[in-house]
């Protein structure tokens, strides 16, 4: 369902929507249209729980898929070390 809405705009803004509706190839009613939509997150739609869990489980299969060639860990020396060199520019 949609609705028509009329707006009055400025000269200055009327100009400047035109000129970017224009550069991609569209209409201004759309351009305006499309704006308004992102603008206010009209077309965000929620997930179903099992759309969910497909992002989920396609989200995990990259844990673990990078291999930095040795172990790290969480210990705060580790850490500290690795903040001192690179605040230091020493990256070698």
């Amino acid at each position: 369902m949609s609705e028509v809405v009329t707006l009055e705009l400025r000269d200055e803004l009327y100009a400047v929507l035109k000129q970017q509706a224009e550069s991609v190839g569209i209409s201004l009613a759309e351009w305006i249209a499309v704006g308004l939509e992102q603008q206010n997150s009209l077309l965000i739609q929620s997930k179903t729980e099992a759309e969910k869990e497909v992002a989920r489980q396609r989200f995990r299969r990259h844990a673990g898929a990078i291999d930095l060639g040795y172990p790290t860990g969480a210990d705060n020396v580790s850490i500290d070390a690795d903040l001192i060199r690179a605040y230091s520019g020493d990256f070698n």
